[in-house]
């Protein structure tokens, strides 16, 4: 996965940002995750491992594109972790929003000016004490220009001004590769 992404440009975590996650997710005993947007599979790959090594669970893996999610399906049936994952196309946050829950984890990396309304739904489907974690919290290191104001920009600090100034969250920005924002639940 990681040589078509980078052959296709397709934007994936990178496998440092990868193990991070999976790494969180083993410690927390994940079994339980969903990916608010997924790309072909490769963070789901990741999260699908710690599942299966925290004794089994679910992966909901959302994309917005039935040829991404047959690019998903096709990557992790070659691993043997499609058993674990639930393949969904639809608008990821509306997907969220209808599924069972609660999750010991939530992955959010949708469309950046969309992270500040997710976030509500994250709350109120990710268990108390789990784990929310993000993607892009460094935005290419655009969050640091202040004469950068564009939607994305002004809502990747709105987002992180949210989770890590209320109580509803103990958090931090880890800055591995593009910035994962890693934050519990409290």
């Amino acid at each position: 996965m990681e040589a078509e992404a980078a052959r296709t440009n397709f934007p994936i975590v990178g496998p440092a940002s990868g193990y991070f996650c999976y790494l969180l997710a083993r410690i927390a005993g994940a079994k339980t995750v969903f990916e608010l947007g997924s790309g072909f599979g490769y963070s789901t790959a990741w999260f699908a491992r710690a599942v299966v090594e925290n004794g089994g669970g679910r992966v909901y893996q959302t994309v917005w594109d039935e040829d991404l999610s047959q690019k998903a399906r096709g990557h992790l049936s070659a691993l043997g972790l499609d058993t674990v994952v639930e393949f969904q196309v639809a608008e990821a946050v509306e997907a969220l929003r209808r599924a069972p829950g609660p999750f010991d984890l939530i992955f959010n990396d949708i469309e950046k000016a969309g992270y500040p309304a997710s976030l509500p739904v994250i709350h109120a489907k990710l268990r108390p004490g789990g784990l929310l974690i993000t993607d892009n919290l460094l935005w290419h290191g655009r969050i640091f220009d202040s004469a950068d104001d564009s939607a994305e920009t002004l809502a990747v600090r709105e987002y992180t001004r949210l989770v890590t100034a209320g109580p509803a969250w103990t958090a931090m920005v880890v800055p591995i590769r593009d910035g994962l924002l890693v934050a519990r639940r409290t």
